[in-house]
């Protein structure tokens, strides 16, 4: 499996065993992990925390991971559902204060999702949501429309 440091010991087999498929998915693609972390929304620190084993990566960071992988369908859904069982038995920050009332003992999705990812979510069925290759063309001709629209109303009123 590479060059990865062992996982911290006391970490339950649903833990060690999202981890491990985490870290050959990661290997299978060929990235470092500076190069995972410029292709998804996740910097290397945040991948190093992730695949050693010391914090739970957001849902999203799955999310990204799956697609640079290629991973799709079925297989992605059951990483998802690996992770949320690997989430419920990864071990709590003592210093976090968790519990019962504290919801999850400090762990939660990183709010860092970019935007374009996050209008996937919400888009219908077989809706392409514009991402960031086609938002600068899609500017360009609605200023072009906004200046046409000005130069015909001071022609018009002119």
């Amino acid at each position: 499996m590479g060059s990865w440091q062992p996982l911290p010991d006391g970490l339950l087999p649903e833990v060690r065993h999202f981890v491990d498929h985490l870290r050959r998915l990661k290997d299978g693609t060929g990235l470092s992990l500076a190069a995972l972390g410029a292709r998804t929304a996740y910097s290397k620190s945040s991948w190093q925390r992730y695949l050693n084993g010391v914090q739970p990566p957001p849902r999203h960071a799955v999310a990204a991971l799956c697609r640079v992988a290629g991973l799709t369908g079925t297989e992605a859904e059951r990483l998802a559902v690996r992770r949320e069982l690997a989430v419920e038995a990864w071990p709590r920050p003592a210093a976090q204060g968790g519990g019962p009332e504290g919801g999850d003992g400090g762990y939660e999705d990183d709010p860092t999702v970019p935007w374009w990812e996050r209008l996937e979510e919400h888009a219908p069925p077989g809706h392409r949501p514009p991402g960031p290759g086609r938002l600068l063309p899609a500017a360009v001709a609605l200023l072009l429309v906004l200046l046409v629209a000005v130069l015909v109303s001071a022609v018009v009123l002119g």
